[in-house]
């Protein structure tokens, strides 16, 4: 089938000069390599009666790095632990190994800890999921900030923006007040504890990748490893953001209908915009 003139619905890049080609621009398809290239690029004419038109254009070729999960916690937590052991050499001298061998590590090191075994065991479970229809991204560097996104989930359904919480033993609950008189709030408490923050968290990340995909839905979820989940029910909804565990995630993410999402295609765009941290 011959070359397409088209409009572009994502950026791209020229397959031939490697221009950046912005969003809405015309540009050439090529059927056969499946990438674009600009309109003054094109090695045969496209049909002058053939109108530009709508299409979601997949990046060029390229290795999706899919992240390693947690990378970027247990980094940290071993350059917390390696500034705590330095702190205490230097503080005992010679009995520096000693002081070393009978400390405990400080509760914010061990935090990094936690956070990053969390990651680790959401994302090998999150693998076991991955295939040609479930593209799964760990640990994307928010641009211009240090904080980063726990998983990207790509289904043909849309895209799931997954953040990790280790909270061993205690019970994430929803608590709404107000309501008639006063108006309506919804509170995130973990083992009674205000963690309502953590919902923001999620809705940020979900609007910075919304940003970038166009009409592809994109949804939120704190997924609770290791917490105190009852026998029957437990999860919840709070302003559109899941609160679960992987299992329920897992079945979710089944259930899903098929909403026509090109999933290699989304998962470049997703992967270009979010680094791997």
């Amino acid at each position: 089938m011959p070359d397409k003139r088209m409009r572009l619905r994502y950026a791209g890049r020229c397959r031939l000069c490697g221009a950046e080609l912005a969003a809405k621009s015309e540009a050439i398809y090529e059927r056969s390599t499946k990438t674009v290239r600009c309109v003054d690029c094109q090695t045969t004419s496209a049909p002058a009666n053939e109108p530009a038109e709508q299409f979601f254009t997949p990046p060029p070729p390229a290795t999706l790095e899919h992240g390693v999960a947690g990378a970027s916690a247990r980094r940290e937590h071993e350059r917390r632990k390696a500034k705590d052991e330095e702190r205490l050499r230097a503080k005992w001298g010679r009995f520096g190994g000693i002081a070393v061998a009978l400390s405990d590590e400080r509760q914010t090191t061990q935090a990094w800890d936690g956070g990053a075994v969390g990651e680790e065991r959401l994302g090998a479970r999150l693998d076991a999921l991955a295939s040609d229809e479930v593209v799964v991204l760990h640990d994307r560097r928010i641009p211009g900030s240090r904080a980063n996104i726990d998983h990207i989930v790509v289904t043909r359904a849309g895209i799931w923006v997954i953040d990790a919480k280790r909270y061993r033993g205690r019970r994430p609950e929803l608590r709404v007040e107000g309501g008639i008189l006063r108006p309506r709030t919804e509170k995130l408490l973990v083992g009674r504890r205000d963690c309502t923050r953590l919902v923001d968290g999620v809705l940020n990340q979900v609007e910075l990748v919304q940003e970038h995909v166009g009409q592809v839905p994109v949804r939120g979820a704190l997924c609770f490893v290791e917490a105190d989940w009852p026998l029957i029910g437990g999860s919840f909804t709070t302003r559109g953001v899941e609160v679960l565990w992987f299992r329920r995630l897992a079945r979710m993410l089944a259930g899903q209908p098929d909403g026509g999402v090109d999933v290699a295609a989304v998962a470049n765009v997703v992967a270009a915009r979010f680094l791997p941290a």
